[in-house]
């Protein structure tokens, strides 16, 4: 896959900036996941042809929007389209984590493809316990409090359906507290709000 197809893929123009590119994965690998597309091989195809574009691009392009963080808090440069800055913007300073090692990418990847089997096998508190494992060691990776809120998601939705409710709701709390400016996984985690009043 050439860098062309994978800025295609991600529906970029080719030179898209790192925000444009971060973004544009989270929403289309919320759409595409294999646990809100379950037994749909066509949906899993795109997933994972979605993840290898975009881990090809982000050796390729350089992380941008970090680069305020250093700086005080105030936005210096007000540009509409950027609505990623609240993710990135944190009360304390915090000094510039270095790109990720070699070592570091391979965990993390390796990491992802248990959780993931982890989750195809229903073994959901190994799931997050994973999930919470490499949030730990990776606390400013983005992507990795993504999967940790979907983990978190995922084993609600599991207790509603097993009326475990209380249990339910606390595990989707943690899901919105987790990954908080994730609009897709908010869109959904207030659906499931609505089930369990429902069932109240």
């Amino acid at each position: 896959m050439d860098l062309g197809d994978c800025y295609r893929l991600l529906g970029l123009r080719s030179g898209a900036s790192f925000a444009d590119v971060k973004a544009s994965y989270r929403r289309l690998a919320q759409q595409y996941h294999p646990d809100i597309n379950p037994d749909d091989n066509k949906a899993k195809d795109k997933f994972i042809a979605l993840t290898e574009a975009y881990r090809l691009l982000l050796q390729v392009v350089a992380p941008q929007e970090i680069a305020p963080q250093t700086q005080t808090v105030t936005v210096t440069h007000p540009e509409p389209t950027v609505t990623q800055t609240p993710t990135t913007l944190k009360t304390k300073p915090t000094p510039q984590p270095p790109q990720m090692s070699e070592v570091e990418q391979q965990l993390k990847w390796q990491t992802y493809e248990q959780l993931q089997i982890f989750l195809k096998q229903r073994r959901f508190p190994q799931a997050i316990a994973l999930a919470e494992a490499l949030a730990a060691r990776l606390p400013q990776d983005a992507e990795v409090r993504q999967w940790q809120a979907i983990a978190y998601q995922i084993w609600g939705r599991v207790l509603i359906k097993q009326n475990q409710l209380p249990k339910a709701k606390i595990y989707l709390k943690k899901a919105l507290k987790t990954d908080p400016h994730n609009k897709a996984l908010w869109d959904e985690v207030q659906r499931d709000f609505q089930k369990l009043e429902q069932i109240f």
